[in-house]
């Protein structure tokens, strides 16, 4: 039996735009029957975030952290033409209106078809986010785990 290709995506950049480019690209491959993973890091741990608040316990310096970030897929601004929080309203009006799934569907989409999403631990220690603020079933790793992936594979992405 012959073994699966593999694909890797680094999410570094947490715009709405790139995370849907990193999400279409990673759901393709996986329907190309790919081993996907998409490591998390930095503000693209955002896209990972839960849209409400979890009561956890932080310092100062982390709550100003989640204060500042976009809480969640819902809430990712755009890399161009952001115009003060209207790009984001403009770019979902279009995609509704061309019958293309949003960024959540995307991302429960890629769990359905079994895409590793791996959010990296020692970003997470940096910016002051916990395994609770995140959603269900994603996996947590440090770059050696994600470079374990990426060794194997023949497609790696930087988005």
């Amino acid at each position: 039996m012959a073994e699966k290709e593999k694909s890797t995506i680094v999410l570094f950049s947490g715009e709405l735009d790139k995370a849907i480019a990193a999400f279409i690209i990673a759901n393709g491959a996986a329907a190309y029957d790919h081993e996907v993973t998409i490591f998390f890091t930095f503000w693209g741990l955002n896209t990972l975030r839960k849209d409400q608040q979890v009561p956890v316990k932080k310092g100062f310096l982390e709550k100003m952290f989640g204060k500042m970030m976009p809480r969640g897929a819902e809430r990712l601004g755009l890399s161009k033409m952001n115009f003060a929080g209207m790009g984001p309203k403009m770019i979902k009006h279009v995609m509704k209106k061309h019958n293309a799934l949003t960024l959540p569907q995307l991302i429960e989409l890629a769990q359905e078809q079994g895409i590793k999403l791996v959010a990296c631990t020692m970003t997470m220690d940096l910016l002051g986010l916990q395994k609770e603020e995140l959603l269900d079933g994603i996996e947590y790793a440090g770059v050696a785990a994600y470079l374990g992936d990426a060794a194997d594979a023949k497609v790696n992405l930087f988005i």
